[in-house]
């Protein structure tokens, strides 16, 4: 009995200390720091212009073909002074980094946006799974590249450059799993056990844009 006393004033004080880390200036906070999101260490002053939400994704990340709907519904309705942008990550396998250079290739080459939606479908729909650069390069023809232009530009210096620097920012990101949010370089949204769902993480966006625009991040409990 008396231990059940000591485990319920225990949570009662669990609870306090919660709610506190939930308000600021009177105000409810619907997420906090180091549950719903993180800030990057090391990241660099928010300056003026347009906000930047990237995401970090993977063609061969089936969680990432999931969030396609949820990510495009968003971008319909996003502010003006939000723009929206891809990293293709890697993670040291061999596939990833084969259709990260083709989507850096794509990208440096000015195809259609709708390459990218059909590369998903053709890959999570159609399940047919493309295993050379080749075959990619047939695949973004249906999108307008010169197949030998395709290939040249996959091995040049610049898509090698591209590719390792953008290695380079999921590391200093602290990208751990795809898909994962990055906003103005300086917060990172995944899922987890406090976000369940895509819908949630995406209002984790909202709430650190305004929070942002309005110049006061409003931060609960201490970051991880």
């Amino acid at each position: 009995m008396k231990r059940l006393k000591i485990g319920l004033t225990l949570l009662a004080c669990l609870l306090v200390v919660v709610a506190t880390a939930q308000a600021q200036d009177g105000k409810p906070v619907p997420y906090q720091e180091g549950l719903h999101y993180a800030v990057i260490n090391g990241a660099p002053a928010t300056t003026s212009g347009p906000m930047e939400l990237v995401e970090a994704f993977s063609y061969l990340c089936t969680h990432c073909n999931t969030f396609e709907p949820y990510v495009n519904a968003w971008k319909k309705r996003k502010p003006d002074h939000v723009e929206f942008k891809r990293l293709p990550v890697v993670f040291g396998r061999g596939s990833w980094e084969m259709y990260a250079r083709g989507y850096i290739t794509a990208e440096m080459m000015n195809l259609p946006e709708a390459a990218h939606s059909a590369m998903m479908d053709r890959l999570w729909k159609e399940n047919n799974i493309m295993r050379s650069m080749e075959e990619l390069a047939d695949f973004y023809s249906q999108f307008g590249a010169d197949k030998n232009k395709f290939l040249a530009t996959s091995s040049s210096f610049a898509v090698e450059t591209r590719l390792m620097k953008d290695q380079q920012k999921v590391r200093e990101y602290g990208i751990t799993g795809t898909p994962t949010l990055i906003l103005n370089g300086k917060y990172r949204i995944s899922g987890n056990s406090a976000l369940p769902s895509y819908d949630a993480m995406l209002d984790v966006v909202d709430f650190l844009i305004a929070s942002e625009r309005a110049g006061k991040p409003e931060t609960g409990a201490a970051a991880n």
